[in-house]
């Protein structure tokens, strides 16, 4: 499974990339905490609702930690996703840490 990190991704954000950023957590979690941008798809409907993913576009998944997001690509590359998918290594967390400390951790 492919990864990037979250400085790797904030680089290729401010560069201009076109990149999508799909978040796999619960809508609580997003409320509390977001990558400015992204989509929420909760994992439990990750596969339901792939059509909402454009699969001609790179596409970012991330959670908390980068475990949900793992199996997010697991069910989705099963479904038959055809684009390129990459796991947000570290997930939010990561992000706040190396990116954006106005993000909150919980």
């Amino acid at each position: 499974m492919e990864e990037i990190t979250a400085k790797e991704l904030k680089e290729r954000l401010d560069r201009g990339d076109d990149i999508q950023i799909i978040d796999v957590r619960e809508p609580n979690e997003y409320e509390t905490a977001r990558i400015e941008g992204s989509k929420l798809i909760p994992l439990a409907q990750v596969s339901n609702r792939m059509g909402e993913i454009d699969a001609t576009r790179e596409t970012v998944v991330h959670c908390k930690l980068g475990g949900r997001s793992a199996k997010a690509i697991e069910a989705l590359t099963r479904a038959g996703f055809a684009g390129r998918l990459l796991n947000l290594k570290g997930g939010i967390t990561a992000w706040s840490s190396d990116v954006d400390p106005s993000v909150p951790k919980y």
